[in-house]
């Protein structure tokens, strides 16, 4: 449009009155004639006329028609910026600042409230440490009602914006219509699948406890992830576990079991161990277990966990296991894994010594399946094996849970013990840095020795899974002695943690890392969150690993989310870091 095009056709009612009104005062030209021209009626330019002249008497002139621009940065309001403070003053960074501002509908750029602050005299934070970071001061500033998002075109920033590369894992798999399919309860407000999405969010970024801080309630990074506009409140969470039972645990993982062998996760070596999980509270209802990493026994629950030797999947777990039952896990395990199944690749089970007995060994062996498991060492069968000549001994070499290799002696004899009732397959170690040298069976025979201690060095590197559990999903840190709800903090557990691992399976060269540096070096990110017509656009703000992330994403890129409005996310990195 030319200048003279633009005072000609005028294109807001405000322009056509002005200019209407300079005909009539400035050009003497007459009511009808203005009216005729700009198309009104007679009567209703003469109605403009008489109010335009009761307005110049009742107010500024200036208004009228013309709004005055204020030049320079604008003022915000003062409750904004004693919110700003109060954050501050709880020792909130300004991404924290900009995160929670959001979560209550207060837009305001990063760089404004670096002014605030800088203009208040608040000099920048030291470099924090992670638990830190995690363990951010109580605030009075009150996040909004969790409830559905209803996708509105918006924008908004989080510090959780990199855990949303789960989601296509979750979609790809399958893994969301389980969780639909579940049955585990859902409120009114909030529907089932949410629920549970939930759950994986706090889990997966490594929140310590439900009430450790307010900010995660905040970060309408995890609402999303759950299809919220922001996570419930602490309360929530604690009310929402009281309405689940064992038998919606255990369903739920036999789907996962069915859904981690139709994708060829699972194959035929399974390690089983338990894990001890402490409680600090009252606790004269719990037994007391060892625990390896206080060297003490603890009044605690003790779980149970089997895990895939290859691709690291944990796909059994129970945290409701007694002293009097504690041997027969192992065949309650067997009838898990083949309940409803065709098929049955299982082959191998391999355990510790004191995780059953003999008996339900030549269990396992009726029933078809091998195991490979540590004999209890007396006194005089160590004695024997020092006294054997080295020449009966032969070297290997085994990797170890640090990725190197080792160099052993072995021993491979055949052995005939009392309550098994049949011959053994025994293999004696020495040279693996203990002072007694160990002692492996197996009712397999026709495996090499090689093999057998192969299998049971990999089962070591189960103790370190069973280590991340309690230290990255915080175990150890129970908000109940009930274990029903504890058995479904494992469950939770389980399920996050094998979302890290088919996320570290599709990075190469990470496959073997643990949960702590996939959450490290790929998911604690933040970024800004754009929820479009058709897409949601997710920008990852930089780091290292940023080309390889988003490399990883291409492939779901046309992939839509039923829990997100059926939009696609785009991920992308953002132009700041």
């Amino acid at each position: 449009m030319n200048p003279i095009d633009y005072f000609k056709t005028p294109n807001t009612i405000a322009q056509k009155q002005y200019e209407a009104l300079r005909m009539y005062f400035i050009d003497d030209k007459t009511a009808l004639e203005v009216a005729l021209t700009f198309g009104y009626t007679h009567r209703g330019f003469t109605t403009i006329v008489t109010e335009f002249a009761k307005q110049l008497k009742e107010n500024d002139p200036k208004k009228l028609f013309f709004k005055e621009l204020s030049r320079g940065r604008k003022k915000i309001e003062g409750n904004i910026e004693d919110m700003i403070i109060h954050l501050r003053k709880s020792y909130y960074s300004v991404e924290d600042i900009k995160v929670a501002m959001d979560s209550t509908g207060i837009f305001v750029a990063e760089k404004t409230i670096y002014n605030v602050i800088s203009a208040h005299g608040f000099a920048r934070l030291p470099r924090r440490q992670k638990l830190v970071k995690k363990s951010l001061g109580l605030t009075n500033i009150k996040a909004k009602k969790a409830i559905s998002l209803d996708f509105n075109p918006e924008h908004f920033t989080s510090s959780s914006a990199g855990l949303l590369c789960l989601l296509p894992y979750i979609k790809t798999y399958g893994i969301s219509d389980l969780i639909q399919a579940s049955d585990f309860p859902q409120t009114s407000q909030i529907n089932r699948f949410s629920s549970i999405m939930a759950f994986v969010a706090l889990k997966a970024s490594n929140v310590r406890r439900y009430s450790a801080d307010d900010l995660w309630c905040m970060d309408r990074g995890l609402g999303l992830f759950a299809g919220l506009n922001v996570l419930p409140k602490a309360a929530w969470f604690s009310s929402y576990s009281h309405n689940v039972t064992s038998a919606m645990n255990l369903k739920f993982l036999r789907d996962l079991h069915s859904k981690w062998l139709s994708l060829g996760l699972i194959g035929d070596t399974v390690n089983m161990d338990f894990t001890t999980i402490p409680y600090w509270g009252e606790s004269d209802h719990l037994e007391n277990n060892w625990s390896g990493k206080r060297t003490k026994a603890l009044a605690s629950m003790l779980a149970v966990l089997a895990q895939d030797a290859d691709s690291g999947i944990i796909d059994y777990g129970n945290a409701n296991v007694l002293h009097k039952n504690e041997s027969a896990v192992v065949l309650e395990f067997l009838d898990f894994y083949r309940d409803g199944s065709s098929k049955n690749d299982l082959k191998y089970l391999v355990f510790d010594s004191k995780f059953t007995n003999y008996k339900n060994l030549r269990q396992l062996d009726d029933n078809g399946i091998k195991f490979i498991t540590i004999r209890r060492r007396g006194k005089n069968i160590v004695e024997r094996l020092n006294n054997l000549p080295k020449s009966q001994w032969k070297t290997l070499r085994v990797e170890r849970a640090s990725n190197k290799s080792m160099t052993i002696s072995v021993l491979d004899e055949n052995i005939f013990l009392k309550g098994y009732d049949k011959e053994l397959r025994m293999v004696s170690i020495t040279g693996h840095g203990k002072i007694k040298p160990a002692t492996i069976i197996s009712n397999d025979f026709d495996i090499s020795t090689e093999q057998i201690v192969r299998k049971y060095a990999r089962r070591w590197l189960v103790e370190k899974t069973v280590s991340e559990q309690i230290e990255f999903f915080h175990l150890n840190h129970v908000s109940s002695s009930m274990v029903i709800k504890v058995d479904f903090d494992l469950v939770m557990s389980i399920l996050t943690y094998n979302l890290f691992r088919l996320f570290a399976l599709d990075t190469d060269r990470y496959k073997k890392i643990t949960s702590q540096t996939v959450y490290e070096k790929f998911l604690d990110n933040p970024g800004q969150i754009e929820i479009e017509q058709n897409n949601i656009t997710i920008k990852l703000k930089k780091k290292r690993t940023l080309p390889l992330i988003l490399e990883t994403m291409t492939r779901f890129e046309q992939t839509k989310y039923d829990w997100l409005n059926n939009k696609k996310l785009i991920f992308s990195g953002a132009t700041n870091s």
